[in-house]
């Protein structure tokens, strides 16, 4: 390695702190875009195209064994043009090659992504993760691999233009899988898909499926959805329950929950829930947040309530800027050592608590042994408060307050340690699911902190990323660009008309249907009905992708169905329920062959077979909320409720109709689908005609 001072390449003038941390690599480095696709075509050389992200961290050791050595970035340099991608802010890239790895490699692929390129198509000859400095693991070095790379391509350039063609058919075949799209939804898959999840479950740990396991948020939102809905089998009911509530409290006690901090990590590596990777991603703890609210009154659980309040506490203290929006990641590493910020020696631990707050921990967490994470221990729930007491020989009524204030000792002395890098990137999709999430948690378990913290997100995303009717997709430091994805849209809507249940503004629904407008007039496919990935007007990519499968976060054409047909019944526009219909009729022949993975598209399929209660609440502005709010106490956690009040202005479609004939008084509209009761005038009226939630009895 050499001495000299480094010189910064083209990722300098980047925003991205993934692409920033790459700036000073010898490599020479280039962001997509026109400067290094002209110039790979110009000198016909293919694109090495490497994509990561800030948290991730094989990207940061693959960077300090292969970016950061002069050798290895000589190859690099002399051979190929070098992009270097975050896949948080270019997803429609990632999605691309990230099946480009599945088609070649015929197994899924992760981050890194090595992608090697052909000039002027940029169709993937080879695609793989990472790759060592020497060959080891059954793979390559990664000097080796490039050499490889080089010398095949010089051999075969006359081919490229054929490939490009097969690839670019090869493509065009994966956007949906073949079936009959006239065929009617069908909402007997939501139960297919609930038997499949019973036979994936771990009965012993919770979850589904072995190591490395992963929350599968879709998925308990699948069974938790399917509990709800009393019209089915009612031997599978309880099931779907207990397995939710199981593999919730596997969780939340193990090692994927920061039991100091609040938050919850990317994924347990052991099946077990007891070793998490480290990062802390805002869209994982977006999509837990409400599950542990709708599970918690479901099986009365206040611990689960607790658990989600920590986690929003956590969002708002170390996740929302000052300007309002929701930063993207923790990284996993300090100072190039996972989890070092979250673990603890035994000394340190006595160094900060009294003996009696030790003892508590030391049984509660399970203390004893071998340290569970590289000589140190990583804390989770070994032991119930009964346990507890009776294993540390403490008053049982003493124990819960010594925990508490030992909790809060740990967190302080944690404080003072050199913290996780931040990825201070603004993601419009990763917010908007936030964005519902905050709403909904603070609608449900009264935190109007959490309703605060939503608003502030819209605000900065309508001030600073919306721009001239149309998104933009990434902030940093209040400087927005790059053309927004359908994910961007589709859970920015959901997530305002999630805060607009606990808060109404007229303003923010107008903005919802201006979202709406924008996916219709430019994310349509003409051929099937569904909403692809990238607008119309988007940059030309080998291929326009049709998001159907739920991933890490849910399938944006799921929530695209399921929020439009839930707008069409609440204005009466027809449009977005004709809409919603093609989606899921375009989804459904590939739900038919994995069911369980497509289980955002389901519920909204069953929202289309059965559409649920919403009501409308038209009024003073404290009294229609009393009323709301007394609805969202007793009716079921999914029941749409609106308090709109009387001077809420000028309103679409069937709204408008939902009118006051007082002034001094509130009625209430309770309608399924498009039929609606006769007014009501009073509040106990409106109890006795909602549905009532249901509780574990």
């Amino acid at each position: 390695m050499s001495s000299t001072e480094p010189k910064a390449n083209r990722l300098i003038h980047e925003t991205s702190p993934y692409l920033l941390q790459h700036a000073y690599n010898p490599v020479d480095w280039y962001p997509w875009g026109d400067e290094a696709i002209s110039k790979a075509r110009q000198e016909n050389r293919l694109i090495l195209l490497s994509v990561g992200y800030s948290a991730c961290h094989w990207c940061h050791v693959m960077e300090h064994e292969s970016f950061e050595d002069e050798k290895v970035a000589k190859i690099m340099n002399n051979n190929f043009v070098c992009v270097k991608v975050d896949r948080e802010e270019r997803p429609d890239l990632d999605i691309i090659y990230q099946t480009a790895h599945q088609l070649f490699n015929q197994r899924a692929g992760g981050w890194p992504l090595t992608a090697f390129l052909t000039p002027d198509q940029h169709s993937p000859l080879f695609v793989g993760t990472y790759f060592p400095p020497t060959a080891r693991f059954g793979m390559p070095a990664f000097s080796d691999l490039l050499k490889n790379i080089a010398e095949r391509y010089q051999e075969r350039k006359e081919n490229i233009d054929q490939h490009d063609t097969m690839m670019k058919d090869a493509f065009q075949r994966l956007r949906l899988v073949d079936g009959d799209f006239n065929l009617p939804v069908d909402n007997s898959l939501l139960e297919t898909a609930v038997r499949d999840l019973f036979s994936q479950y771990d009965p012993v740990y919770g979850g589904f499926g072995d190591a490395p396991k992963f929350p599968h948020t879709t998925q308990i939102q699948l069974l938790l959805t399917y509990w709800q809905v009393s019209a089915r089998d009612t031997r599978f009911l309880d099931r779907a329950l207990d397995i939710s509530v199981h593999t919730l409290e596997s969780m939340a006690q193990g090692g994927l929950y920061d039991h100091l901090g609040g938050g919850f990590y990317r994924y347990s590596v052991d099946a077990r829930w007891e070793i998490p990777h480290f990062e802390k991603m805002l869209y994982d703890n977006a999509l837990l947040l409400p599950l542990y609210v709708e599970a918690g009154l479901a099986a009365q659980r206040d611990d689960f309530q607790e658990t989600a309040i920590q986690t929003g506490l956590w969002v708002i203290r170390e996740m929302q800027s000052e300007f309002g929006g929701y930063f993207s990641t923790l990284d996993a590493d300090t100072k190039g050592m996972e989890g070092q910020f979250y673990v603890w020696k035994v000394d340190q631990l006595k160094d900060v608590l009294t003996y009696e707050e030790f003892k508590a921990i030391d049984v509660r967490y399970g203390l004893r042994g071998e340290p569970n994470f590289e000589g140190k221990w990583h804390l989770r729930i070994a032991n119930s408060l009964e346990l507890t007491a009776e294993r540390a020989g403490l008053p049982p009524t003493e124990v819960p307050l010594l925990l508490e204030r030992a909790l809060k000792k740990l967190f302080v002395a944690r404080g003072e340690r050199t913290r996780p890098g931040r990825d201070e990137k603004i993601l419009v999709s990763w917010n908007g699911l936030m964005i519902k999430a905050m709403s909904n948690a603070g609608r449900l378990i009264e935190r109007p902190d959490f309703i605060e913290s939503a608003h502030k997100a819209v605000e900065f995303i309508r001030n600073h990323m919306w721009k001239d009717g149309r998104l933009l997709a990434t902030a940093k430091d209040k400087k927005a660009r790059l053309n927004a994805y359908l994910d961007d849209y589709v859970f920015l809507a959901e997530g305002v008309l999630e805060l607009l249940k606990a808060r109404w503004n007229s303003e923010e629904f107008e903005f919802v249907i201006e979202l709406i407008e924008v996916l219709l007039n430019h994310f349509v496919d003409e051929q099937y009905g569904a909403f692809c990935f990238t607008s119309d007007d988007h940059e030309p990519l080998i291929t326009r992708t049709i998001p159907t499968h739920d991933d890490s976060t849910p399938s944006a054409n799921g929530v695209a169905a399921y929020l439009l047909i839930k707008l069409g019944h609440m204005t009466g526009e027809q449009r977005y329920l004709d809409v919603a219909d093609k989606i899921l009729r375009a989804i459904q022949p590939a739900a038919l062959h994995m069911p369980s993975s497509f289980g955002v598209s389901l519920v909204a399929i069953e929202q289309m077979v059965n559409p649920g209660t919403y009501i409308v609440i038209r009024g003073a502005h404290d009294e229609s909320r009393r009323w709301a709010d007394a609805c969202a106490k007793t009716g079921p956690v999914n029941l749409m409720v609106f308090a709109i009040p009387d001077d809420a202005g000028e309103l679409p479609g069937l709204l408008a109709e939902k009118k006051i004939s007082d002034k001094s008084s509130t009625i209430a509209y309770v309608c399924c689908g498009f039929q609606c009761l006769a007014p009501l005038h009073s509040l106990d009226e409106l109890l006795e005609a909602i549905p009532k939630r249901e509780y574990r009895q």
